[in-house]
């Protein structure tokens, strides 16, 4: 005669319901007070008990079981949901269309617990044919950091994005600087445009874009005081931007820029034109102490810049407007500056930068000169 279970001990038993075998076991009881059971389905008597082998292999692991339904889809919605909390809204904004235009429609009906390196390698490898490696590289990060988060909760054994590496993409558009001649048709081509002054200060002083786009007025100082000793030219006061915090890049981006004279009329014409735009918005003006804002005083982002600028320069001599970016300008000072002879290491600190090495690798895009000092000497040292 079958000894029958004690209580607590689980069984296997028939749903009629879902018209599957269903395998329980009793795990003791939560702090609440109700049993834990777990449980396991399957077809057979012999799936269920499988089944249920795993959820307590599992549970001895240390792990809880997620959901048999959970989803790739589901870790990442949870974590843009969850797991951004207090980043900026550019950074929440970049990662929910990667997930949403590339991670969710190629893995997001993969359930997490069956998600396998290979399945990660191949669907970076189809991406690379279309991505640079660069984005590349941020939709690897966006889904290791949801299944990261997936794991803390328990919701998955192991990570496997993190034992894919990303394979090298298609390659990107390649910044460059205008050469002095297209610097001045960009110039003359702005002249009587609204971002005229933008222009001028971005391509004259070499100040980032996001930079520019938080200075106030209460930065700029078009006289400066002749009188002091030594004499303080007209300038303006690098000390913000628009990144989370307000503050600049790095702490050597904080700087002061003397401004040439070209600047100083071109911010002389902006606030006049600012003033213009006060009147005509009138009651609907926001004021923000902004140099170069929106007809009503607001601040302006990226793509309006971008498009403003683009708008300004379409009709330069030999330049392809769409070609061109608002970056661009601060490549341009840094070339224009070294093909006049101006030494990086002078060059280096009024844009920004902590060392020669990124003005030189990533800013600098001149044709370097023929090298004659090694031929000169040796000339010297062996005279024929």
């Amino acid at each position: 005669m079958t000894k029958r279970r004690s209580r607590g001990d689980g069984g296997l038993h028939w749903d009629t319901t879902r018209q599957r075998w269903i395998a329980t076991a009793s795990l003791g009881y939560a702090p609440n007070g109700k049993r834990i059971v777990k449980r396991g389905s399957g077809k057979t008597k012999t799936e269920a008990k499988a089944k249920l082998a795993e959820v307590l292999r599992d549970h001895n692991d240390g792990l809880a079981i997620a959901p048999t339904g959970y989803t790739v889809a589901h870790a990442m919605t949870e974590w843009l949901a969850y797991g951004l909390s207090g980043r900026d809204q550019s950074t929440l904004t970049t990662c929910t269309i990667l997930s949403t235009t590339h991670i969710i429609p190629a893995l997001g009906a993969r359930k997490l617990r069956d998600l396998s390196a290979e399945d990660v390698e191949t669907w970076l490898a189809d991406k690379a044919t279309i991505l640079s490696t660069r984005t590349l590289q941020s939709l690897r990060s966006c889904l290791n950091r949801a299944i990261n988060r997936a794991m803390a909760r328990d919701k998955v054994k192991r990570n496997v994005v993190a034992l894919c590496s990303v394979p090298k993409g298609q390659p990107g558009r390649p910044s460059k600087a205008l050469t002095l001649t297209q610097a001045e048709n960009v110039l003359a081509a702005a002249e009587h445009t609204r971002m005229r002054g933008y222009i001028v200060v971005s391509l004259l002083t070499g100040a980032r874009t996001e930079e520019l786009r938080a200075l106030t007025w209460d930065h700029v100082d078009l006289t400066g005081n002749p009188d002091a000793d030594p004499p303080l030219p007209a300038h303006i006061e690098v000390w913000r931007s628009v990144r989370t915090g307000g503050d600049t890049k790095t702490r050597k981006s904080r700087r002061t820029l003397a401004l040439p004279k070209r600047c100083v009329e071109a911010l002389v014409a902006q606030r006049q034109q600012q003033n213009q735009d006060r009147i005509a918005a009138g009651p609907r003006w926001q004021e923000h102490g902004l140099v170069f804002a929106s007809r009503v005083g607001t601040p302006l982002d990226a793509s309006d810049v971008r498009r403003e600028f683009r708008r300004a320069i379409r009709d330069a001599k030999e330049l392809n407007a769409t070609e061109w970016t608002p970056r661009e300008l601060r490549h341009s000072f840094v070339s224009l500056l070294s093909d006049s002879g101006v030494p990086l290491e002078e060059i280096s600190p009024l844009v920004g930068h902590r060392s020669t090495a990124v003005t030189e690798l990533v800013y600098r895009k001149q044709i370097r000169p023929v090298l004659q000092r090694g031929a000169t000497v040796m000339d010297q040292i062996f005279e024929s």
